[in-house]
C-alpha cells in the first residue's frame, strides 16, 4: 500500500510541476525574403533579377517556467528553411546562383495568462535572436559565346550581411487547457537589421509576423 502512495503522490507532484515543454509550429504571414529585378532600360543586356520561395511553415521545441501571479517564462527554438535565386547578365558573362538556408530563431518571452478555468488569453513580450545554419550559394558562370561555364560554391554569399540579428518580440493568444496546453498565438518581430541586402534587389525583411500553434504538456 505505501509504495502505492508514494507512486500516486510522486505522479501529482510531477504533473502540478511549473515546468513544460512540448512543440511549436505555424505558418510565417510575412515573407522572409523581398526581391526585385533592376536593369534592361539603357542596355536591355546588362540586368540583376531575385527570386525568392517563402516555405510556409515554422517549427521547433518550446519550453515553459510558470511563476506566480500567472507570469511564465517561454524560450523557443524555431526553425524555418529560405532559398533564393539570382539571374543576371553583365556584359559577356551570364551568371546564375541557388542559395539556401536554416534560420533558427530564439525567443525568450514574458508572458502574462489573464484569470479564467479552460481558455486563459495571454500577451507576451521579449526577446528573440536569428542566426543562419547551412548557408550555401552555388554561382554558375558563362561566358558567351564561347559557352565556357565555371562553378563555384561559398558560404558566404555576397548578399549576407549579418549571420546573426536580434530584435524585440510582442505576442497575443489563448491557453486552452484540455488534456493538454493548446496555445494559438499571433506573433510579431522587429528585427535590428537586414541578414540579406544588395541595394534595392533583395533583403530580409526586419518586420516578421507568425502564427503558431504550441502543444505542451
Amino acid at each position: 500500500m505505501r509504495p502505492l502512495i508514494l507512486i500516486l503522490l510522486s505522479a501529482t507532484f510531477a504533473w502540478t510541476q511549473p515546468f513544460s515543454f512540448g512543440v511549436k509550429g505555424g505558418v510565417p504571414l510575412t515573407d522572409f525574403l523581398s526581391v526585385a529585378e533592376s536593369g534592361g532600360l539603357e542596355n536591355p543586356s546588362e540586368f540583376v533579377k531575385y527570386s525568392s520561395t517563402t516555405n510556409r511553415y515554422i517549427i521547433g521545441p518550446t519550453a515553459e517556467l510558470r511563476l506566480p501571479f500567472g507570469l511564465s517564462i517561454e524560450a523557443d527554438a524555431l526553425y524555418r528553411h529560405l532559398n533564393y535565386q539570382m539571374s543576371g547578365a553583365q556584359a559577356n558573362i551570364l551568371q546564375t546562383s541557388q542559395t539556401t538556408a536554416g534560420s533558427w530563431e530564439f525567443p525568450v518571452l514574458l508572458k502574462y495568462r489573464f484569470p479564467s478555468k479552460i481558455v486563459r488569453p495571454y500577451v507576451s513580450g521579449g526577446f528573440a535572436f536569428d542566426t543562419l545554419s547551412g548557408l550555401s550559394q552555388t554561382l554558375t558562370e558563362t561566358i558567351i559565346p564561347s559557352q565556357a561555364t565555371t562553378t563555384t560554391s561559398t558560404g558566404s554569399p555576397p548578399e549576407l550581411q549579418h549571420s546573426t540579428t536580434a530584435g524585440f518580440v510582442l505576442g497575443g493568444g489563448l491557453d486552452i487547457h484540455l488534456f493538454l496546453h493548446f496555445s494559438p498565438e499571433i506573433r510579431y518581430t522587429r528585427w535590428g537589421s537586414a541578414q540579406f541586402s544588395v541595394a534595392d534587389l533583395i533583403h530580409s525583411n526586419q518586420n516578421q509576423a507568425e502564427f503558431l500553434l504550441g502543444i505542451t504538456f
